[in-house]
């Protein structure tokens, strides 16, 4: 297990101020439902990327919100670079609703985001236990097609 921007003690402590702060933006801009873009990001290794985020628990897959007439597709490899740093990908394909299946993602994380904590690649046999409900239902559901 390789795991990227290992949280140090300003990250535990700014944890506490990002979640006060992504609440206040959610509350001033809420996003209607459906406009998600999220990717479950294959390394070459055939290893799936997550990322932890400041203001929410447990691990989970890359994405985020989809800018107005913006198609999934380019939403998905947009948050993809902001997220871990994709410098390359091969095929993507459709896995339901707003997620999509990156191969063979190449990725740089950057050393400190406001975002993103850390940034972890794990087999599919042994992913952590702390995974979020969403994510873990969105891997259970299309494992059969990874």
């Amino acid at each position: 297990m390789q795991v990227w921007n290992s949280p140090s003690l300003l990250d535990r402590l700014l944890r506490p101020l990002a979640t006060a702060f992504h609440r206040l933006l959610r509350r001033a801009r809420p996003r209607p439902s459906g406009v998600g873009a999220h990717a479950l990001a294959l390394t070459p290794e055939r290893k799936l990327i997550l990322v932890k985020l400041r203001y929410a628990p447990g691990w989970r897959v890359p994405g985020g919100g989809r800018h107005a007439d913006e198609e999934l597709r380019d939403a998905v490899l947009r948050e993809l670079r902001e997220e871990i740093g994709m410098t390359s990908h091969g095929a993507v394909r459709p896995a339901g609703g707003e997620l999509l299946v990156v191969e063979d993602v190449c990725y740089e994380p950057s050393k400190w985001s406001w975002e993103v904590e850390a940034v972890r690649e794990a087999s599919l046999d042994e992913l952590p236990a702390d995974l979020s409900k969403r994510t873990a239902a969105w891997i259970k559901s299309v494992r059969h097609k990874l």
